[in-house]
């Protein structure tokens, strides 16, 4: 009995954990989302057009999004990858998307998920690497067509080492 209190305990404060989780990248969503808001005149009030929340479930699952009159709009659902599985098997999935207007009038629109390999956005408006210079690019063609074979570049094993 013991240990099914344990694991009582742990799924709750785990569940617990999960939706304080959740509560808080909502909340810094909102935030990034309200910085880069088109600025309003005076005091107006902004209507929230669409709200949508459910969740979270018994089995980790959630969703939720909202729509603003200001043409901010934000989605995003979870659920427990290999849920059931035990611990350090179940892993937390969260995918969602966010779209608003730049200050320039630009629409921006930002697609994310988080996983076992962390956080992953991709957007037109996010920076991306330089090319790989052309020397570079060669060295690493010449490498993968030519693989090191075994005992290539060791040094040579020496038989009477360590005996006089």
């Amino acid at each position: 009995m013991t240990g099914y209190k344990n694991k009582r305990k742990f799924y709750v404060y785990g569940y617990l954990i999960f939706f304080l989780f959740q509560i808080s990248i909502f909340f810094i969503g909102l935030l990034v989302v309200s910085l880069n808001a088109q600025p309003q005149r005076g005091n107006d009030p902004i209507p929230i057009l669409r709200f949508e929340s459910d969740g979270p479930n018994v089995d980790g699952s959630y969703k939720w999004a909202f729509e603003t009159g200001n043409e901010i709009a934000a989605q995003e659902k979870g659920y427990v990858k290999n849920f059931g599985q035990g611990e350090g098997k179940e892993i937390q999935v969260a995918e969602g998307s966010v779209s608003y207007k730049a200050p320039d009038g630009s629409p921006i629109a930002l697609t994310y998920i988080a996983d076992e390999n962390g956080f992953q956005p991709q957007g037109n408006h996010l920076p991306t690497p330089p090319p790989i210079p052309p020397a570079i690019q060669r060295a690493l063609e010449y490498i993968a067509a030519n693989p090191q074979q075994p005992g290539q570049g060791q040094p040579p094993a020496y038989k009477n080492r360590g005996k006089r």
